[in-house]
Parts: C-alpha cells; sequence; structure tokens
C-alpha cells in the first residue's frame, strides 16, 4: 500500500511538472485567442459572440473556461478553451435598463462566481436616469441566459474587480481601493489612494485596466503623484510610483520609483522574486520595490498595453495595442520571440491572461 500511494503521489507531481503555461488575449472584431508560450505559436482562434473588441478577461484557477466581457461591454460570455463553445453567457441590459460594464469584471478562484461592476441607466419614456453603480453576482453553472442572483450597490469610478482568497471576498480598484464581502453584499474595508494624507504629495493619478495579477497574487498599478512640497518646475516635482496590493494578505505597499519623465500604463509583480516590477508602454522597466527605484529601462520597437509573467518569472509577455504578443527574457530584457494575431488584427484593450494546461 504505501509503494501504492508513493507511485500515486509521484505521477501527480509528474503531472504537475508537466503543467504549462498558456497566454489568452482577444483581439478584433472579437476574437480570443489560445497560444502555447512554450511552443512560440497560436493554437486556437475562438470567434466570440456579438459585436465589438474583446475587453476584460477572467479566468479561474483551473484554466478552463475564459469569461470575457463583450459585446460593447453589454455582455459577459463563457467560452470552453478547449472547445471553443459558448458555455456562459449573461447579457446585462433590459428593456428598462441600459448597463455597461467597462472593466470590472472578476471569477471566483474556484470558478463558481462571476462578478461584474456596472453601470446601470435607466431608460425612461422622455429621459435617461442615472443609478447607482453596483456589483451584480452571476453563478457560472447557470449557463447562457445567467440572470444575477444577486446585486449590491458600491461606490463609483471602478475599474477593475480582482478576485480575493475566498469565494466571496473581491477587490475593487477605482479612486480607492476598496474590500468587498459579496455575501453580505457590503463594503468592509477601504485603502485610500486618492484619498490618501501623505505630507508633501497630491493626489494621485491611477490607470486601471488591465487584468494580470494571476501568476503572484499581487495587483501591481502604476501611479503618477505630484511633490507639493518641490518646486514645480523642477523634474523631482512629478513622480511615477507603483502600487502593489496582496490579494491573499490584503496588504498594501507603495513606492515611488523615480521621476514622471515617461508613461506607463501596466505592471505585474514576479512571482518568484516578488520585491521586482516589470512594467510597459513604450519602453520595458523593471522596478526594484525593495530599493524603490527603476533599476533598467529597455526601448521597445512599438507601444504595448498590457504584460504578464511566466510562472517561473523567467520571461514576460507584453500584448494589447497592436497585433502581436512579444515573449522577453527577463534577466536581459531581450526579445526572444513574437507571435501575430490572425489577420494581425488588433489586441486593442484586452488584457493578456496567463493559465497552466
Amino acid at each position: 500500500m504505501k509503494r501504492l500511494l508513493t507511485l500515486l503521489l509521484m505521477l501527480c507531481s509528474a503531472g504537475s511538472a508537466l503543467a504549462a503555461d498558456f497566454l489568452i488575449t482577444g483581439s478584433r472584431p472579437n476574437n480570443l485567442q489560445l497560444i502555447d508560450l512554450a511552443a512560440r505559436k497560436l493554437v486556437n482562434n475562438f470567434p466570440m459572440p456579438g459585436d465589438g473588441p474583446p475587453g476584460a478577461i477572467a479566468v479561474p484557477s483551473d484554466g478552463k473556461i475564459a469569461y470575457v466581457l463583450t459585446n460593447h461591454a453589454d455582455s459577459i460570455v463563457g467560452i470552453d478553451l478547449d472547445s471553443g463553445k459558448q458555455v456562459f453567457r449573461a447579457d446585462m441590459s433590459t428593456t428598462k435598463e441600459r448597463v455597461k460594464s467597462m472593466f470590472g469584471l472578476t471569477v471566483s478562484l474556484d470558478g463558481s462566481t462571476l462578478y461584474v461592476y456596472q453601470i446601470p441607466t435607466a431608460l425612461k419614456r422622455n429621459e435617461y436616469v442615472s443609478l447607482d453603480t453596483r456589483i451584480a453576482v452571476y453563478h457560472s453553472k447557470d449557463g447562457i441566459g445567467a440572470k444575477p442572483v444577486k446585486t449590491f450597490v458600491v461606490p463609483r469610478g471602478i475599474a477593475m474587480l480582482v478576485p480575493g482568497a475566498s469565494r466571496d471576498r473581491v477587490i475593487g480598484l477605482g479612486c480607492d481601493l476598496y474590500v468587498f464581502d459579496a455575501a453580505a453584499g457590503k463594503l468592509v474595508q477601504t485603502y485610500p489612494l486618492r484619498h490618501w494624507d501623505r505630507p508633501g504629495f497630491g493626489i494621485p493619478d491611477v490607470l486601471a485596466m488591465w487584468h494580470q495579477y494571476e501568476q503572484s497574487r499581487v495587483l501591481s498599478v502604476p501611479y503618477y503623484v505630484a511633490k507639493t512640497d518641490v518646486d514645480p518646475k523642477l523634474p523631482e516635482s512629478f513622480k511615477v510610483g507603483i502600487m502593489n496590493f496582496d490579494l491573499d494578505k490584503e496588504k498594501m505597499e507603495y513606492a515611488e520609483l523615480g521621476n514622471a519623465d515617461t508613461a506607463i500604463f501596466s505592471a505585474v509583480t514576479n512571482p518568484v522574486k516578488r520585491s521586482e516590477v516589470f512594467t510597459v508602454m513604450n519602453q520595458i522597466f523593471r522596478a526594484d520595490m525593495a530599493e524603490k527605484k527603476l533599476a533598467q529601462r529597455v526601448e521597445l520597437d512599438q507601444t504595448y498595453y498590457a504584460i504578464n509573467i511566466a510562472s517561473d518569472g523567467k520571461e514576460i509577455y507584453l500584448g494589447g495595442a497592436g497585433e502581436k504578443v512579444a515573449i522577453y527574457d527577463t534577466a536581459t530584457l531581450t526579445k526572444q520571440a513574437e507571435i501575430l494575431m490572425p489577420g494581425a488584427a488588433d489586441q486593442s484593450i484586452s488584457s493578456i491572461r496567463i493559465i497552466h494546461r
């Protein structure tokens, strides 16, 4: 019996070791791509129902279904990543309400529950009425034609929803960072960003649109902030920083890393060396959160909006904005490969997500 148990454990370990990283992205007109990163090739291109390019992409831990905000931010569609079959759909608008979501879509780690930040407008006979923003909760098992099982009012201006450590814990990032208890339908904690009180600092400008936290379970977000105790004519008067929020420990840290002499759109934390953050737009930056500095900068041949990272921390992946996914070595920040979208289609504002298969 002991030998049998040992063999089973070895087989399970071997299966885990063989799991590889795959990348999911979306492109125009409305397609979802699955890329084998080790093989450097596109393995599936799934046409999506509805109009308009994909927006936010949410994937549970098992990596089997991708939930995508699409149809001009009006619908959530779940696509089986083996068959390409549509297995979930929720159309949010009704004859009485027009509902949009922008980028606020996530799924619990166990895949059972979807959370969507909704911006509803009541369609009256001769006027439109803005309603309270809310989080709508869906059960993934409800499949095609799913309806929310509950909604609860949340602050305006939330750009992203992110899964917490438990099924009912949801993090929202907007003007500030919010932690919600979805079971109770209430806000339980606020971490100030726009409303921070830091002597010598103004109000930070935070850009948060791209979902890329699954590898380290750290939400990394660039921000810009003015120094109010420095002559505004000096380069030192405006800083760029990174906010990191540990999604499991619910702990925030942030650091100004240098003068704001360039634009940064998105960031990702290295799952192997968690003090290391990579950022992207027209350059790649390697940021050292421990030393609070931008340690390395490399110019790119084009703009990229989104960034993600390998499970072993050895490669970073750049996407969004254009027609390709670029692969860079994290040690040298040199390009290793690039993968074109079918028909050289534009990825636009799509997130790029990593799953393990």
